[in-house]
């Protein structure tokens, strides 16, 4: 009996992008046959991804007014109708999603077929594409022990496997954390795939804040948006503050590896890094995100003693220079808080959604086989 591709439906931003990477390396470590279907954006994709046959459909969100949301459900169904086609051609054995309007039509057309289906949900709070979704699917796959919005029929199929992450990042937890030391205190800024405004706007102030004996030893690696660099950069040389800034870091595994604290946002991804490397953090949650799942991720991270959560309205340059003069202080409390971070870790989440996904696979092959 031949092998049945496996399709992976996934777009947008990293957050659902990584976890489709990470499995696709396994997956294909395993020997299986691939093909992700994803929006425009899916054909930019690098690594594992970018190796794969790829097949674009019509993908929107519903936007605001009627008329917004109108235009999202004809997107909507023309990329039903397109992801249909598709899995009519490829006879695929299971089908993942991982969240995000992209997937959406690919599930729902999975679903409607009786196809085998998965899905993950990376964030503390289920998404709407999932919540829609989680009722439908044979499996759900998550990356927090609670997620909220998963109603309790759900819960029987659903199995706590964490969120998987780049080969690359998943290698930082054989890298223990080191304490600063009398030479160094390495800061690292990230502010999600765009970067974020309000770190550009209190960090460098809050550092420059710092006792001068504190800013010396300080060096700052920070990502900052295209229209922010120049100015953060002046800030910090005016300060005499070491900084090497930049719109994306392609290194970040190494970056993360050196870092002593990381100020960040709070997407699922950024999160799942911080666990899997086991590093200190604090983290400012995007008050926009859709039904506030950022504040829930920070929460979980915080709760475990992985970090320290400041809402966007907390986030001022005295409280953050209080913060971080405390930790320089007290580097004791970032080892904690490390330690903290790592205790939320799951083993290999990429093999352990491969593993759901085998089990899927092994269904479909038996079901095949009976008399």
């Amino acid at each position: 009996m031949a092998e049945r591709p496996v399709i992976l439906a996934a777009g947008g931003t990293g957050g659902h992008v990584f976890p489709a990477q990470a499995l696709a390396e396994e997956l294909l470590v395993r020997g299986h046959s691939l093909a992700l279907v994803t929006d425009h954006r899916g054909l930019e994709y690098g690594g594992a991804l970018g190796c794969i046959e790829t097949f674009r459909i019509s993908a929107a969100g519903l936007g605001e007014g009627l008329m917004g949301k109108l235009r999202g459900f004809i997107e909507l169904g023309i990329g039903f109708l397109q992801a249909r086609r598709v899995l009519s051609r490829l006879r695929p054995g299971a089908v993942v999603g991982f969240g995000g309007y992209p997937a959406l039509p690919t599930m729902i057309a999975a679903c409607r077929a009786g196809l085998p289906t998965l899905i993950h949900e990376q964030n503390a709070i289920i998404g709407r594409a999932n919540a829609f979704l989680a009722p439908r699917v044979n499996r759900i796959a998550t990356s927090f022990a609670s997620v909220t919005g998963i109603g309790a029929p759900d819960w029987k199929k659903s199995v706590h496997i964490g969120n998987p992450v780049r080969a690359a990042i998943a290698e930082l937890s054989d890298h223990v954390y080191a304490d600063p030391t009398g030479e160094e205190f390495a800061i690292l800024v990230l502010g999600g795939s765009q970067g974020a405004q309000v770190l550009s706007d209190v960090v460098p102030g809050a550092l420059a804040a710092l006792p001068k004996t504190a800013r010396r030893w300080i060096c700052v690696i920070q990502q900052c948006r295209k229209e922010d660099i120049e100015r953060v950069r002046l800030a910090y040389r005016d300060q005499n503050i070491r900084a090497e800034l930049s719109t994306f870091f392609d290194d970040l595994p190494d970056r993360l590896q050196a870092a002593h604290l990381v100020i960040c946002r709070a997407g699922a991804s950024t999160v799942a890094e911080l666990v899997e490397a086991g590093r200190p953090a604090v983290l400012v949650p995007y008050r926009f995100a859709t039904d506030d799942h950022q504040r829930a991720n920070a929460s979980a991270l915080a709760e475990a003693g992985g970090g320290w959560m400041m809402l966007e309205n907390e986030f001022t340059l005295e409280a953050l220079a209080r913060r971080i003069e405390e930790l320089i202080k007290d580097p004791a409390l970032l080892a904690r808080a490390a330690a903290g971070a790592a205790s939320l870790r799951r083993g290999a989440a990429a093999s352990l959604l491969a593993d759901e996904v085998e089990s899927l696979l092994g269904d479909v092959r038996d079901h095949e086989a009976a008399p």
